[in-house]
């Protein structure tokens, strides 16, 4: 993509106003371009049109109107998670029209070096806990992108001499064309957002796009444990970083003496195994033992291994890095403790949005636990879930599209107290309803866990609300 400046005179349209398509509307109206932005929601439901409208924007509100892009349109930026085959990107591609999301935008802008941070599961903390790695490294991170601030706008805003710390998704890396991260980070890869992508090749390709633009010059960090991401390193031409639980590596951060596998279906010891750091030239650092990392569970180690390696990609100096792991508590929405109540402990886990992420986290906390999970059907039948529920599952409260093919792993793993929530008004109240269903549930003692393994969108807009609810709920029994 050109730089903004080129777009003087000629037309763009931003297609959806959330918080990066109202950013991005505004960047490409001071930069000369002719902006119309566009959202289907109805006016009343886009509290931001009056704003863009004030700076001299047009916005179109209430449906995608024939002719929105047309053979004038010089580019399409897209809220990446709009579809492709929404009529204004389907018409977009027809006519050759460039269709890219905010990303590729902040790839152009930002005046400090990229890092890219992706993967089906553990993003939001990896993105997160490498931040605070590199502030106390005195690297000057900001951190940004799919974790919630628009990542044109925080590329306006980062220090030269700093870092911008980018998460990114799938749907944001399939519209991009010339982005290139110094550093990028594949954390692994799972089945999902299948409804979006529609095959595991583009849900694949979609996230090498991360890659795809780097040179020699760049860092690229994977995770080993996983093929397919072994298979896609291949490609890189980056220097190669790697990260690993279940084996010793000759260059890169790993587990000494490594795990047996990166799936347990119990979690083991820590206290004797060490985070080992090795340079390209071999030289090594005994980082921090397993166990005083202030994250539990393996899956958080692996995010852990990854912020280390992009942090010392990145320059930080491993003597810096300890004191943070030790204290860093995680990220609201994720393994976030709740509270006590009747007894019984309480978790939020409303950002596990797959099978893998909700068997992470049951295996990260103790048992005996009650799960209420469910969500938006994206097509799973869910079985992956099936070893943990026969070992660590004492009970089951489903709701959502998912609620009765969750009923039917519980009912193959033997379990005998599963509660089935209907629709009970609002979202607000359904929720509520699993709650309280849960907390009949449990004793003193046990644990009460949100980890709906399927995103929010068929009750709720978002995971964030979800988790906020779930908290409100605890905190009323």
């Amino acid at each position: 993509m050109n730089q903004l400046e080129e777009y003087r005179g000629r037309e763009v349209v931003v297609l959806g106003l959330a918080r990066s398509g109202v950013a991005a509307a505004k960047l490409f109206h001071q930069a000369g371009a002719l902006v119309t932005a566009n959202d289907r929601k109805e006016r009343s439901q886009c509290p931001e049109a009056e704003e863009l409208e004030a700076l001299g924007i047009s916005v179109v509100c209430g449906g995608h109107p024939d002719g929105l892009v047309n053979e004038r349109t010089s580019l399409l930026v897209k809220n990446p998670g709009i579809p492709y085959s929404a009529p204004p990107v389907a018409e977009a591609e027809r006519l050759g029209v460039a269709i890219v999301t905010e990303v590729e935008v902040a790839g152009q802008l930002s005046k400090a070096p990229i890092i890219g941070i992706t993967g089906s599961n553990g993003k939001t903390t990896t993105t997160t806990l490498t931040g605070e790695l590199l502030k106390a490294a005195g690297q000057h991170p900001l951190v940004a992108g799919n974790i919630g601030r628009p990542l044109c706008e925080a590329a306006l805003e980062v220090r030269e001499d700093g870092w911008l710390v980018a998460e990114l998704s799938s749907f944001q890396l399939k519209g991009t064309a010339d982005f290139r991260p110094r550093i990028a980070c594949l954390l692994n890869i799972a089945e999902t957002h299948l409804d979006y992508h529609g095959t595991m090749e583009d849900y694949v390709a979609s996230k090498a796009k991360l890659f795809e633009n780097q040179t020699g010059e760049d860092v690229a960090v994977y995770n080993a444990d996983y093929a397919v991401c072994r298979e896609l390193s291949n490609r890189f031409a980056a220097r190669k970083l790697p990260f690993s639980l279940t084996q010793e590596l000759a260059a890169g951060v790993c587990v000494v003496p490594p795990y047996p596998s990166i799936k347990p279906l119990e979690e083991e010891p820590d206290l004797e195994r060490w985070v080992v750091c090795r340079d390209f030239e071999g030289r090594e650092t005994r980082l921090i033992r397993v166990g005083d990392i202030g994250l539990p569970g393996r899956h958080n180690t692996a995010n852990a291994l990854a912020a280390i390696a992009v942090s010392l990609a990145a320059g930080a100096d491993p003597a810096l890095l300890e004191e943070p792991l030790r204290t860093f508590r995680g990220v609201e929405h994720r393994l976030e403790y709740v509270g006590k109540f009747g007894g019984s402990h309480y978790y939020n886990d409303s950002k596990a949005t797959n099978p893998m992420a909700t068997t992470m986290s049951i295996l990260s906390l103790p048992s005996p636990l009650i799960l209420i999970a469910g969500g938006l059907d994206r097509g799973s039948d869910y079985m992956e879930l099936l070893p943990v529920f026969r070992t660590r599952v004492k009970g089951l409260v489903a709701l959502g599209e998912t609620r009765e093919k969750l009923r039917k792993v519980a009912e193959a793993a033997g379990l005998t107290d599963v509660k089935i929530v209907e629709p009970v008004g609002d979202a607000e109240g359904t929720l509520r309803r699993a709650v309280e269903e849960a907390a009949a549930m449990a004793r003193p003692g046990d644990t009460v866990l949100l980890s709906p393994a399927c995103a929010s969108w068929d009750m709720f807009p978002s995971y964030e609300v979800r988790g906020r609810m779930f908290k409100q709920s605890a905190h009323t029994l």
